[in-house]
């Protein structure tokens, strides 16, 4: 796994700011509460802690209790888009750690990738966001990992039809099954998300959903719906427009559940709460 590959199960919508910029994603399990990280959404899914904790240790040693973990989080997503080739944008900056989280909040709220297009549109859409910037978040998904037991019932048992998914490319499936075997030893096993630029910020996310190659079916699912389609084909052939939006979204994602002044805190350790 790159290190690009890690940081990116951090930065998409599933682990930054979806439930709230705070950063409770970063905090360890403690007995008050169960964290965020072993959520069905997050377990061996979104990594890459490690680089934020480093990052911050080495900002208090000559910035003491200044930057908060959720701000570091937030310029870190910026700069790994761009350092693959993806976009800039301004991050604003001032946010405030929490002093709490959820396993059953994030279990509750964030997306999964086998649940209906609706549904996900309906959890964007109910914290601010709209249809749009579905699809425009949902183009992260142009680096990073999957697990296989995300996406093997397209593979085998589509719908319960002891058969795979008619819609999926016949080459892909093969390629998929050889890496995803239908036992369940391969259910951890990672494939990319975007095999033609695995490691390249770009719009070919888009081309895959057009040539029926998306891995999982919430992102298949964008080109099926004639609301999202129009979109998925826009991106697919104009990557400067995607560019631009992704970097519109980005800045609306950061500025969700955002804590500043009194509330909240600034960690000392991303992982845990000040007392």
């Amino acid at each position: 796994m790159s290190y690009f590959g890690d940081i990116h199960s951090v930065f998409t919508y599933g682990g930054t700011c979806y439930l709230g910029c705070d950063g409770s994603v970063l905090l360890d399990d403690t007995e008050d509460f169960q964290g965020e990280k072993n959520a069905f959404p997050n377990r061996n899914s979104a990594r890459g802690y490690e680089v934020i904790d480093n990052i911050k240790a080495d900002v208090e040693k000559y910035c003491p209790s200044t930057v908060s973990c959720v701000d570091i989080l937030a310029l870190a997503a910026r700069e790994a888009v761009v350092l693959v080739g993806g976009p800039f944008w301004p991050v604003l900056l001032g946010r405030r750690d929490g002093t709490t989280a959820s396993q059953q909040a994030a279990n509750e709220q964030l997306p999964s990738p086998i649940e209906p297009l609706e549904n996900i549109t309906a959890k964007f859409t109910s914290k601010g966001l709209d249809l749009k910037d579905v699809v425009v978040l949902s183009g992260a998904h142009t680096i990073g990992f999957a697990q296989c037991f995300t996406f093997k019932r397209r593979l085998f048992n589509f719908q319960g039809t002891g058969k795979p998914d008619p819609t999926l490319d016949a080459s892909a499936i093969s390629s998929l099954q050889s890496m995803c075997p239908d036992t369940d030893s391969s259910n951890s096993n990672l494939a990319p998300l975007d095999t033609a630029s695995t490691y390249k910020f770009d719009n070919m996310y888009y081309t895959n959903l057009v040539n029926n190659v998306g891995l999982l079916e919430s992102d298949q699912a964008l080109m099926k719906d004639p609301k999202t389609a129009p979109m998925v084909n826009s991106y697919s052939a104009y990557p400067y427009l995607f560019w631009n939006d992704f970097s519109t979204s980005m800045a609306k994602l950061g500025n969700l559940g955002v804590l500043t002044g009194k509330k909240g805190q600034i960690r000392k350790k991303c992982g845990a709460v000040n007392y």
